[in-house]
């Protein structure tokens, strides 16, 4: 198999993954990263079956089962009186059917387990102050350019620079994007605020009208993880780092049910974020001859499918076995690309249709929904039983 020298702007999830699965295949790779100093910001995120294959191929399951939550079950409730809905089991039918694990964790618990995998595998991988600004590529490279006038040539260039990717606006312009009439709160409480056995361990989806909550432990169950969608003409910055005053947080969810008022008022008052949602259509064309996106700078995704980083960790595992199919580096990206736009299509769609399941205004709406569908039968049919590493490329 042909080697290359494999350029990735972005050192996120997506990012790093991908840099591992492609040294873990013999190829040089340097991640060029626009921060002073490698870090992740965000709470809980979830590891479903599909993404855990991967990650295991990487060496890190333990680690991520020692530092994370496996949850019991998936349930669905009234935002009000907490009546459950729906539930599927997770925890050990999840791994008998998918043959990995479920797991939640916090996000920078993940980010700091893939960027030390990153650098074992080479120590200087990562490129720390290089903000990308454009690349210039050509019949023998690609050549990307930094803010400080200096530069970095490969043979291949990943843009993983997420929503606001420089790499993406050059190839394709920039996404549309639309303000999607929500914006989400979260919050981190440690569980000894919290009263004992307070909730089960599982992840918990409450419903209500223009509005719900999903809610779940995260590092052995010393952590409630709390993140609250709200509908509202109020549009803010598309950030996770925007705090807002824990009086409005607590205002828009008077009403709920007891558990969502405990987890409120345990929070810390001055450690509320809320950023603004925008829906972007499904992208369908990702490559050039030497360039290629991954993760959210190809298909942004709403968090209503908790499914947008295990996306961008696919797509790196994809990619590493489409290099390897052929010599032709065009042909190469072009095989990645055809074998990951539905699905990541599907999945941005299905991800912006629960926003509506989530918000229905009446318990008979909700009820008649649910009765429609079997939630997790549908998920495990094509969701999590998906393996980017055994799964046929066409």
């Amino acid at each position: 198999m042909q080697k290359y020298r494999i350029l990735i702007a972005g050192a996120g999830i997506g990012g790093l993954t991908a840099a591992s699965c492609l040294m873990k295949a013999g190829h040089h790779v340097e991640i060029h990263e626009q921060t002073p100093q490698l870090g992740e910001v965000g709470a809980g995120i979830q590891v479903s079956a599909n993404a855990m294959h991967v990650l295991r191929h990487l060496g890190l399951e333990d680690a991520i089962t020692a530092v994370g939550v496996s949850p019991g079950a998936y349930v669905f409730r009234l935002h009000d009186t907490g009546e459950v809905i729906q539930r599927f089991s997770l925890s050990e039918e999840h791994e008998q059917l998918h043959g990995a694990p479920y797991t939640q964790l916090h996000r920078a618990d993940l980010h700091d387990l893939l960027a030390a995998r990153a650098r074992q595998l080479d120590p200087n991988v990562v490129r720390l102050n290089h903000r990308a600004t454009c690349f210039t590529e050509s019949a023998d490279g690609v050549e990307l350019r930094f803010a400080d006038g200096t530069s970095a040539r490969g043979d291949i260039l990943i843009g993983a620079d997420g929503l606001k990717s420089v790499v993406r606006a050059q190839m394709f312009g920039a996404a549309p994007a639309t303000y999607t009439g929500d914006a989400a709160w979260r919050a981190v409480v440690p569980a000894e605020r919290l009263p004992k056995e307070f909730l089960e361990q599982v992840m918990s989806v409450f419903m209500g009208p223009e509005g719900h909550v999903v809610c779940y432990y995260l590092r052995g169950g010393a952590l409630m993880n709390f993140v609250g969608i709200v509908e509202t003409d109020d549009v803010a910055e598309e950030s996770w780092t925007v705090k807002l005053p824990w009086e409005e947080l607590k205002a828009q969810y008077r009403g709920w049910h007891p558990a969502i008022q405990t987890i409120i008022d345990a929070a810390d008052k001055d450690q509320c974020y809320r950023w603004s949602l925008f829906n972007r259509p499904p992208s369908y064309d990702w490559s050039t001859g030497r360039v290629t996106l991954l993760g959210d700078a190809a298909h942004p995704t709403l968090p209503y499918l908790a499914q947008g980083a295990a996306m961008s960790i696919e797509d790196g595992a994809v990619l590493m076995r489409t290099l390897g199919m052929t010599g032709d580096i065009s042909e190469a990206l072009q095989i990645y690309q055809r074998n990951r736009v539905d699905r990541a299509a599907k999945i941005v769609l299905q991800s912006s249709a629960n926003r509506e399941l989530f918000h229905l205004p009446s318990v008979a709406e909700i009820r008649a929904r649910f009765s429609e569908k079997d939630e997790g039968e549908d998920r495990n049919r094509w969701l999590y039983s998906y393996n980017p590493l055994t799964v046929e490329l066409k």
